[in-house]
């Protein structure tokens, strides 16, 4: 059954593919990876990608924000007490791009890294935000620790946006623009409509790369690949058995999970080329660790005592390991069901599953994307988490503002120099 729906969802996206390719030509484009799930995890081939400037040739400087100081936190989380994020600044008066990391991410992930390098060779200045779905995010700057409120989160990324900009009083700045990668994406779009009334930024220019349009659907595809069954191993074998001490590895090493990096380091550590399922598996297996790090950092913040006893003493001694193997349990619909859709109603009255998701989603901008000339989207027409119809709204929301490329999976393609000269392009115009 699993198998069937790996199959299905491979199906999907071909069709969708076939389908859209005349929106960039397959051969004409030129991407090299034709599988979804191997452009996912791989990314483009270095020679085709766009050329950087060197690490050193970027002036660039950490910094962090205090905006939670009543929040009390476990010592084990004095990293995060305060909100780090990263400012690329240019010797000249110069446009600012924001940068918002996607699902999980942290400012200094490698897409956003990228990102960076892309737009400051380009003359802008850059500030690299961590997701309001990242643990230190959460913890150091979210009013309420629950993300996936899509207004809520981007109530909390302007407070930081305008942080950063107060922070910076000297900084030459001569107009604002906005991008985000996957759920980043979602989240700049709300960002730019809540600007639109709050008037702080006037933001020029917003750019969605890869967004889910369907926050739900997302999610669950993501989930359904972690259930994949591998053919040539017994079938009660899932990702506990064969991807996941591999990228807890990965985990205790880095301390967290960077998507794009943690792939790559187990599809590199891999003596055989994988299978399609196995690839599933991986991919999936990297979410799993961001809806755990999720569920597991909401739940301790707000002491629901779902992961993490209420009653309990945490500190610096304390080890978070058994309760983060608890966490590991709880995929994005867990997490979902259990705190988000709780708060959203105890809070907000909200009803059931099917608004909460029509709230959370694209839907809920669809007169302001259509109406609004500035923001554009490019997509795959292969992305692992669109569903049936996603682009055909996209489509019907964006018209020509919506670029659709025939390959690179999710995110797979944002290194090729193809999109990059794309990006640029839209931002200057």
């Amino acid at each position: 059954m699993l198998r069937l729906r790996l199959a299905a969802l491979l199906g999907s996206l071909i069709l969708c593919a076939q389908a859209l390719a005349a929106d960039v030509d397959a051969k004409t484009y030129g991407f090299p990876i034709t599988n979804p799930f191997e452009a996912t995890i791989a990314t483009t081939p270095p020679d085709l990608r766009s050329t950087l400037p060197a690490d050193n040739d970027v002036d660039q400087t950490d910094y962090d924000l205090k905006l939670r100081p009543e929040r009390e936190l476990p010592d084990n989380f004095w990293p995060v007490k305060k909100l780090r994020y990263r400012l690329a600044r240019q010797d000249h008066p110069a446009p600012l791009i924001f940068v918002i990391a996607g699902t999980g991410g942290r400012y200094d992930s490698s897409h956003a890294e990228y990102l960076k390098k892309l737009f400051y060779g380009a003359g802008y200045h850059v500030v690299q935000l961590s997701s309001p779905s990242s643990y230190d995010f959460m913890a150091a700057a979210s009013r309420h620790a629950t993300p996936g409120l899509s207004t809520e989160d981007a109530d909390d990324l302007y407070r930081v946006m305008q942080a950063v900009r107060a922070q910076h009083p000297k900084l030459p700045i001569t107009d604002f623009y906005l991008t985000g990668y996957s759920l980043g994406a979602l989240d700049a779009a709300f960002v730019s409509h809540l600007d639109e009334t709050r008037r702080s930024f006037n933001f020029k220019r917003v750019l969605l790369l890869n967004p889910p349009v369907n926050l739900y659907t997302s999610i669950t595809n993501l989930d359904r690949l972690v259930q994949t069954n591998v053919r040539g191993v017994t079938d009660n074998t899932t990702f506990y058995q064969l991807v996941l001490g591999k990228l807890t590895r990965y985990f205790q090493q880095k301390g967290y999970i960077d998507l794009n990096d943690a792939l790559l380091f187990d599809f590199q550590e891999s003596r055989q080329r994988l299978s399609n399922e196995q690839m599933a598996m991986l991919i999936g297996t990297a979410f799993r660790f961001s809806s755990s790090d999720i569920a597991f950092t909401s739940d301790l913040i707000n002491r629901r005592g779902l992961i993490t006893p209420v009653g309990l003493t945490i500190n610096e001694r304390t080890s978070l390991t058994p309760f983060y193997e608890r966490a590991l349990q709880c995929d994005f619909d867990c997490y979902i069901t259990e705190q988000l859709i709780p708060f959203w109603r105890a809070r907000y009255d909200g009803g059931s599953l099917n608004q909460l998701i029509q709230q959370v989603s694209l839907y809920a901008l669809t007169d302001y994307l259509k109406q609004n000339s500035k923001i554009a989207v490019m997509h795959n027409a292969d992305d692992l988490i669109l569903g049936p119809g996603d682009l055909g709204y996209l489509r019907r929301t964006l018209g020509d503002r919506l670029t659709v490329f025939p390959h690179g999976g999710h995110c797979g393609n944002l290194n090729y120099r193809v999109n990059g000269d794309a990006m640029l392009e839209f931002f200057r115009g």
